[in-house]
């Protein structure tokens, strides 16, 4: 409850993030049927990276300030529908953003002030709805999708609770018995190793199915008190994620690296089909 986005907003983990999030929604909103968005940790929509909190961190400089200029071709539409939008959209927005007349997005925010905002923000949209309430009671609440057959979960939590992976790999779980059907993806920061080894064995073990990870480092994940990467575990991902993850990844990496030791990405099938 004490999170707030607002000091993060627009670094490079929200660039990654989004980048990969929108390519997984357009994929979907290729087929003519409607879907329905569940984002289960929405903030508030939309950050003022000139607030007193973005520059205290300073934290987009390292990221969405270094795409703006001629980005690369595979990230245009990206950072392109980022300037559009105004502000940095936050993941509410920029799905919204891409909606058509068939489609819905369910916003999920616990934090009463956070969720105030963000149904401000939509108060007039009928395509939009927010709930204020807990995110993985929600992932049983609101899926399977009412008369809607398709669906895109987006889980971002804060990682502020020590068992937060635990509770992203049972919520996984639990939504894909509520939801065979939908793609699901959840963020996760990469500090040391040891978490994520352990969340993916998790994941490997449960029994799921189609299960694909793309990482972007910055640096080598060895300080468990930095945020030296992060990831996308990605379940039931649309055909040709995998080689377009990497494309993204490839350009982040460009834009965003410093030439540290460590740094990369990866895509990796956890498990198959």
């Amino acid at each position: 409850m004490n999170y707030r986005h607002a000091f993060h907003a627009g670094n490079f983990a929200d660039c990654m993030k989004h980048a990969l999030l929108l390519w997984l929604l357009d994929a979907l909103l290729r087929k003519p049927a409607g879907v329905l968005v569940l984002d289960t940790h929405a903030g508030v929509g939309a950050y003022d990276l000139s607030s007193s909190e973005a520059l205290r961190t300073g934290e987009h400089h390292g990221g969405i300030a270094r795409l703006i200029d001629h980005p690369p071709l595979v990230l245009q539409p990206y950072v392109s529908l980022v300037t559009r939008l105004g502000l940095y959209p936050g993941s509410p927005t920029l799905i919204r953003a891409q909606l058509r007349p068939q489609d819905r997005l369910a916003c999920c925010e616990l934090h009463p002030e956070d969720a105030a905002t963000l149904r401000a923000r939509f108060s007039r949209d009928q395509l939009v709805s927010v709930h204020e309430r807990d995110a993985w009671e929600a992932l049983g609440a609101l899926l399977p999708p009412a008369q809607l057959k398709r669906a895109l979960v987006l889980i971002d939590p804060p990682y502020e609770a020590a068992d937060e992976f635990t509770r992203v790999s049972q919520g996984l779980i639990r939504g894909l018995s509520r939801c065979r059907f939908g793609v699901f993806a959840a963020w996760y920061p990469v500090k040391h190793r040891a978490p994520v080894r352990e969340f993916h064995r998790v994941l490997r073990e449960s029994g799921t199915r189609d299960i694909v990870t793309a990482e972007l480092w910055l640096r080598a994940p060895l300080d468990a008190s930095r945020l030296n990467g992060c990831g996308l575990v990605v379940i039931n991902p649309p055909f040709g994620f995998e080689d377009a993850a990497r494309g993204l990844l490839a350009a982040l990496l460009s834009r965003l690296g410093h030439g540290e030791h460590g740094e990369g990405f990866a895509v990796e099938r956890l498990v198959d089909e």
